[in-house]
């Protein structure tokens, strides 16, 4: 069901991956207007909205996860869960009697990897690391407004229809959790595809290595193409396809695994997925906002304010650099930008 605030009458600022670049989200939101009340950003007419992935790779995780939590408690943000919020409480939580696991998430070298700087930040304050977990399950999948929508993924609206019915609202529980280790169940096509977004097969015999160098047997996809001949068309992700892959043209049952995105749909706002070009709306009423912060790129963020058409205008950000050594994270002043 929808909320009650409305965009016209207060705005939002929804916000890309921070992935612990906790002193670039505070230059961010210093550049939006928002300061600090009582040690809590806020700002008097606006409210942010964070796009989930708060946690892992960056070096001030905790620092970020604490900024985060407490404007939400605030009231001055809200949040949709990411894919590592729900990896974490996958990773950290018992499979139950009778599973042939010991953990939800495997505990194997690429998952270790991935959680490993948010676990040797939290190495001292461990019940500090539980709290979070907690609260993580207070995170919505996904935000349903008159005139805008936010989900860290992908905005499936049948199964986001069904999800509702199924759980009574946007949030997940302990046994949804763990009904979602099976990745072919519906809670787990539900986390796959709000969280991770959709995919398709490649051909027989296929693969491709991405720059993070797992070898991958699919292909991300749009939820938005109007009417896709090739993969070309339907290709969403930071590594291309070769050529000879991106030409092939679209089987009638590929066509039908593929879900759109209807133009009198209200915005909808994702991010999840690496983005390094200059900032614009993918489609009218869909833009990503995940620029690749912690790869030295940007923190975006979009300054929403009730219109059905987005507009490249209403993107700001600030660059991150190389140059401060201590802290990876931090761009200097020269180097920010502000649109």
């Amino acid at each position: 069901m929808a909320g009650n605030n409305h965009t016209a009458s207060r705005g939002y600022d929804v916000i890309g991956d921070i992935h612990g670049c906790a002193h670039t989200l505070a230059m961010l939101l210093e550049q939006m207007g928002y300061s600090k009340v009582n040690g809590v950003y806020q700002h008097r007419q606006r409210q942010a909205v964070f796009i989930g992935d708060i946690i892992d790779r960056g070096p001030r995780i905790r620092e970020a996860l604490h900024m985060v939590r407490d404007m939400v408690e605030r009231g001055s943000a809200r949040i949709v869960m990411g894919n590592h919020e729900y990896n974490a409480l996958g990773y950290c939580t018992r499979a139950r009697a009778g599973s042939d696991k010991t953990w939800l998430r495997e505990h194997n070298p690429r998952h270790d990897r991935l959680i490993r700087e948010t676990l040797d930040q939290f190495d001292a304050y461990p019940h500090e690391w539980n709290d979070f977990l907690e609260w993580f399950y207070t995170i919505p999948l996904f935000i349903e407004e008159d005139d805008f929508r936010a989900v860290h993924a992908c905005w499936d609206d049948e199964l986001i229809q069904k999800f509702k019915q199924a759980q009574g609202g946007a949030y997940i529980d302990e046994d949804f959790l763990h009904a979602s280790a099976a990745i072919d169940s519906f809670a787990g096509q539900v986390m796959d595809t709000l969280l991770r977004g959709t995919d398709l097969r490649l051909p027989p015999g296929m693969k491709i290595t991405g720059r993070d160098g797992y070898v991958r047997e699919f292909f991300r996809t749009k939820f938005w193409a109007d009417n896709p001949r090739t993969y070309a068309d339907v290709v969403f992700q930071p590594d291309p396809l070769p050529p000879e892959v991106a030409n092939r043209v679209l089987t009638d049952d590929e066509r039908k695994q593929l879900i759109s995105y209807p133009l009198d749909a209200p915005p909808v706002f994702v991010g999840h997925y690496w983005m390094d070009s200059e900032p614009a709306p993918l489609k009218s009423n869909v833009a990503c906002i995940d620029f690749s912060a912690v790869k030295y790129g940007r923190l975006v963020a979009y300054r929403m304010d009730g219109e059905r058409e987005l507009s490249r205008d209403k993107f700001v950000w600030v660059n991150v650099s190389r140059d401060h050594q201590d802290s990876p994270d931090y761009p200097t002043s020269e180097d920010s930008v502000a649109r």
